[in-house]
Parts: C-alpha cells; sequence; structure tokens
C-alpha cells in the first residue's frame, strides 16, 4: 500500500462528513478508511472510491490521520497503534524520537513517511492526552466540527500543536476547505465553543420546529411551515454575519412600534427563551467539562 494523504479511524456521522468533502479536494484514492466494524469502512469507501483497511494501515500508510472515535475508546485504540507510530519516525530518522519527532534533517521521501499529523475530534480530549495516549509529542490538530459540514456549511473549531508546521496547517485546511467556515481558537475556549457550534445544530432543530408547530397551529400546511423556518433561519444568520450588526439591531429594525413582530418578542420573552438557549449551552460544556 503506497503513502495516502488522509485516513480515518472510526466511519460515524461526523468521520464521514469530513471525508466526503476532503474528496472534493483530493483524489479518494488517496484517502484510507477503516473502522471497528469493517464493513462500514468497506461500504463508505465503496461509495466514494476510497480505500479501506485497518487502523495499523492507516497510522502505517497516511500522512493525516483523522481520529474519529468516541472519547471513552480513544486510549484503548491508540494504545495498540504507539509502536507504529514511533517506528514511522524511527525507521525515516534516527535522531527522531517520540519525544522530539521533529528533530534530524530528512530527506524528502523520508519526511513524506515521517510526517505524519493526528487530527482529533473527541470531545473533552485535549492535545496533550491525545499525545499521551498516542505515545508521543506527535503533532496533533484539535478540531470540533458540526454535522452541517456534510452539506459544506458547517463551523469547525481547530487549535494545534507546537509540533504541526505551517506547512501542514496549509495541507489540513485545503482537506478542510469544503466542509465550511473554519476557524483556530485557543485550545482553553474550544470546550466552550463547541457546546455553542457543535451542538447547536440540535437547538436550532428544535427552534424550526417549534416555529413550524405555530405556523401550523395558524393553519400553513407542515411542509410550508418547515421551508419557511429553515429559510428564515438562513437568511436571518447570513444577514448577522454579512453586515457585521449586532442581533440586538437587527431585532429592533423588526419590531415596529404597537406591531406583530414585537408581540411574538415579548411572547418568546415571556416563555423564557434566552435564558433556555443559555443553560442549554452551559449544560452542554459542564457536561464536556466532565468527559
Amino acid at each position: 500500500m503506497s503513502i495516502c494523504e488522509l485516513g480515518l479511524i472510526g466511519c460515524g456521522n461526523m468521520g464521514s462528513a469530513i471525508v466526503r468533502a476532503a474528496v472534493k479536494k483530493i483524489a479518494p484514492s488517496k484517502v484510507l478508511l477503516a473502522n471497528r466494524t469493517a464493513a462500514k469502512a468497506e461500504v463508505l469507501a465503496a461509495e466514494l472510491g476510497c480505500q479501506s483497511g485497518n487502523n495499523e494501515d492507516v497510522v502505517t500508510f497516511c500522512n493525516y490521520i483523522f481520529l474519529g472515535v468516541k472519547p471513552g475508546m480513544m486510549e484503548d485504540m491508540l494504545k495498540p497503534l504507539q509502536g507504529i507510530l514511533r517506528e514511522r519516525y524511527a525507521n525515516a530518522c534516527p535522531s527522531c524520537t517520540s519525544e522530539n519527532p521533529a528533530a534530524g534533517k530528512l530527506t524528502q521521501p523520508e519526511k513524506q513517511m515521517a510526517s505524519f499529523v493526528l487530527v482529533t475530534m473527541a470531545a473533552g480530549l485535549s492535545i496533550a492526552e491525545i499525545q499521551r495516549m498516542a505515545g508521543g509529542a506527535y503533532p496533533v490538530i484539535r478540531i470540533m466540527p458540526n454535522t452541517p459540514v456534510s452539506i459544506g456549511k458547517g463551523m469547525t473549531l481547530a487549535c494545534a500543536s507546537p509540533e504541526v508546521t505551517e506547512e501542514q496547517l496549509r495541507e489540513f485546511e485545503a482537506f478542510m476547505a469544503e466542509t465550511g467556515r473554519l476557524d483556530y481558537i485557543p485550545e482553553h475556549l474550544i470546550d466552550a465553543a463547541s457546546a455553542l457550534s457543535g451542538c447547536g445544530p440540535a437547538y436550532v432543530y428544535l427552534f424550526i420546529e417549534a416555529l413550524s408547530d405555530g405556523a401550523v397551529e395558524c393553519g400553513l400546511p407542515r411542509q410550508k411551515a418547515i421551508e419557511y423556518a429553515c429559510q428564515t433561519l438562513i437568511g436571518a444568520a447570513s444577514l448577522v454575519l454579512e453586515s457585521g450588526s449586532h442581533p440586538g439591531t437587527l431585532k429592533d429594525a423588526v419590531c415596529s412600534p404597537g406591531g406583530t413582530t414585537i408581540a411574538g418578542v415579548h411572547a418568546l420573552e415571556r416563555g423564557g427563551l434566552r435564558c433556555a438557549a443559555m443553560d442549554a449551552v452551559k449544560a452542554a460544556y459542564d457536561k464536556t467539562c466532565e468527559l
């Protein structure tokens, strides 16, 4: 098996969504997929034109190793792979060690074989914890994407260990270009940000459903109600981003004195919408801290 640009261990919803976006930028034949249930990786590989293998294949042959497993499974998954990761550096350059993987001068083929990056999307696991589980101070990029990455409209938070080079970051960004927005954030803020953007789609789906339920009660057909609710959220969110205006300012512009909109806003305030939304983000953050 030849060197692959990207590998994925764990073909769950998020990992699969990222791969679907990545193959729009890189050749599917340069992507290697693995999963605890091999058939799942094989089906996705066949659909996208990628290769499939096992965990050992991914860490042996892939330059960017996406870790798409649950936080509680990460250590058990990485422990058997420590030797392979260490050997990649040892074989490429005797002076390269897991403690100092960037040491030594490598030829270009050696760099290709040795220069891997671990990309983790496990909630609650720090870069330092991933390096400990992997057995060395290897380059690690920590990301927290959300489900809309599957249609190129996602929000992905990212931070990187000092071992990741600028060139590696640019390559990583190229893989992620079709997933939506990517923003680097200090690691100590990533859990708080993920409680908003990572969990947020679920909150938005509830709001869409509630808005459409209200419209159905008023007599609107269900499909029309869902369509109008969705487009209203898309348009309102886009206006916030593109105008740079504070949401409160835009809200005030819609609320005419004595009008229908301010009556609706009053009803939302009476129902505790703001407090409930704040509580949801805080509850998700607290749960992440417990992991």
